[in-house]
């Protein structure tokens, strides 16, 4: 393996981060904790506790999620996309660098930055409600599972994307609302028995009760399903990356 071409690649994106701390680290970390303010603290005092957790802490896991998820999704599709918008892709192509070696690369920094932001909001997070973690490594294993997965999507919408309007069509349009959708503000139990079974069907519920199970020991669906649910998409998408990168599709013309 090429390592030095894979430190290089990722060493740009995550420098990237660095002279955009603003943009990439601070504006995340400032939105979600708005989140905590209105819902946890106004709200959540109006709301009694869900599971025997109160409604600021059951929504942190959530909110942590949906940052993930759509910061993720946005760090890997600009990372690819940027290079096909100014022809440097050809160079990358052209070097001596395997396919797998550009995918650590990008993908690797992409998910590495949605950790770190995912670390910071968690901390920041316990500043305004309590919070307990009952499954440090189940947390810690469904954090990084979702950050490559949707790293792993991002990458193939930076792809697919012909435009910078397209980078943002996949996670306003579809990812934020499934995400609002999948439980991230409640229980499916507080929903009527027809909307309980169609969230089912939205894949974000699997990850948000995973995730908070991991916090509290509570979900609304089984962990082991969460987690095969996680490992099935993450799986789809290597599959997607793999046929990319063997039919050149949109990176060689």
């Amino acid at each position: 393996m090429n390592l030095h071409a894979v430190r290089a690649i990722y060493g740009f994106e995550m420098s990237r981060t660095r002279r955009t701390l603003l943009q990439s680290i601070v504006s995340p970390v400032i939105s979600t904790s708005l989140y905590f303010v209105v819902f946890g603290a106004a709200i959540g005092q109006r709301i009694p506790e869900i599971d025997g957790v109160s409604y600021g802490a059951f929504i942190v896991p959530g909110l942590i999620m949906l940052m993930l998820l759509t910061q993720s999704v946005s760090n890997a599709s600009f990372g690819i996309y940027f290079p096909k918008f100014t022809g440097t892709i050809y160079e990358i192509l052209s070097a001596p660098v395997s396919y797998f070696e550009v995918l650590l690369g990008y993908v690797g920094a992409a998910a590495s930055k949605s950790i770190i932001l995912g670390l910071i909001v968690l901390a920041t997070a316990g500043l305004f409600v309590p919070l307990r973690i009952e499954h440090p490594v189940w947390m810690v294993t469904f954090l990084v599972l979702t950050a490559v997965t949707f790293s792993l999507l991002g990458f193939i919408i930076g792809v697919w994307a012909d435009g910078f309007e397209k980078l943002q069509l996949v996670p306003l349009l579809i990812i934020m609302p499934l995400t609002f959708l999948g439980g991230t503000f409640y229980s499916l139990d507080a929903l009527p028995p027809f909307w309980q079974y169609a969230s089912l069907f939205n894949p974000v519920v699997y990850l948000v009760s995973g995730f908070r199970w991991s916090f509290y020991g509570v979900s609304d669906v089984s962990v082991a399903i969460s987690f095969s649910t996680t490992l099935a998409f993450l799986a789809l998408c290597i599959v997607v990356v793999w046929r990319i990168f063997a039919t050149g599709y949109r990176l060689k013309t």
